[in-house]
């Protein structure tokens, strides 16, 4: 064992902890090395990558982008969307008095953000919280539109709100490609052997849940926002796929776009440097 753990941070979405379980019970674990979990939620998770807390953790690929001379992309533990992602949603009715348009997102680094900025320039304003309180404020006409993720695509319409657009169908129709969302990203300053060993116990973690999948509901269950078995089980379906256990060539391709987009939007500079996949 290394003489102190590895600082590993995970958000509380059910995909990760889905991801995870295995690591976070102990059924797998690497030989040389422990890890010291947190979970938290996704910009929380990026704040503390860019401020330097954690020696590898998921993040958002929008906060990456703008880390990639310190950080690189493990090429298990992403989530990539086919032809869906955040949701821009509306209340179910318009708020009845006059006051400047409030709009809710959920986070700065988030790729929700980015996306915004792509699609949605003329949204200067945005207005950042943590994510799971941005449905309720929707309901309770705090605000005219929210940028919503997570379980939330599975619950909005039994909430009473609106929907406006999904910016992942948005992405797909404009490129063609899957929608990088968030991966685990590792310090380039640690030791490679390291990084590859913590690559292994993920892609092990992984197949792990596949296997069991009604243990890993265990972890699922106590780090949810929604409850429902079913709403559970239909994120991970949706975001659990083949790309988790390994970006691949589409994966590799969709980074690439995704940062390109950014740069010719003005988002990202147009000389920053590439992320890079670890092992390419």
């Amino acid at each position: 064992m290394v003489s102190s753990p590895i600082r590993l941070g995970i958000s509380t979405c059910p995909n990760d902890t889905f991801a995870f379980h295995a690591l976070l019970t102990g059924a797998v674990a690497p030989r040389s090395f422990e890890i010291e979990f947190e979970l938290l939620d996704v910009q929380e998770l990026n704040e503390a990558l860019a401020a330097g807390r954690f020696d590898a953790a998921k993040g958002s690929f929008h906060a990456a982008f703008k880390l990639a001379n310190e950080l690189c992309v493990l090429r298990p533990g992403s989530a990539l969307g086919f032809g869906n992602g955040p949701l821009l949603l509306a209340p179910g009715r318009p708020r009845e008095f006059d006051a400047p348009r409030r709009v809710l997102g959920p986070g700065r680094l988030t790729t929700a953000q980015l996306l915004m900025q792509l699609y949605h320039p003329e949204e200067r304003e945005i207005e950042h919280m943590i994510f799971s309180g941005i449905m309720p404020a929707l309901e309770e006409g705090e605000a005219d539109l929210g940028v919503c993720i997570h379980e939330g695509r599975f619950t909005w319409e039994q909430r009473g709100l609106q929907f406006v657009e999904d910016l992942g169908q948005t992405w797909q129709q404009h490129t063609s490609t899957p929608l990088p969302l968030g991966g685990i990203f590792a310090r380039k300053a640690l030791d490679r052997a390291l990084i590859a060993e913590l690559e292994g116990v993920i892609s092990a973690s992984i197949s792990y849940a596949r296997a069991h999948p009604e243990e890993a509901l265990i972890s699922m269950r106590r780090h949810a926002q929604e409850q429902s078995d079913e709403v559970l089980a239909a994120h991970v379906e949706l975001y659990v796929n083949e790309h988790t256990s390994d970006l691949g060539p589409s994966g590799r391709a969709a980074i690439g776009r995704l940062q390109a987009e950014a740069r010719l939007a003005g988002v990202l500079p147009a000389d920053g440097q590439d992320l890079e996949v670890f092992g390419d």
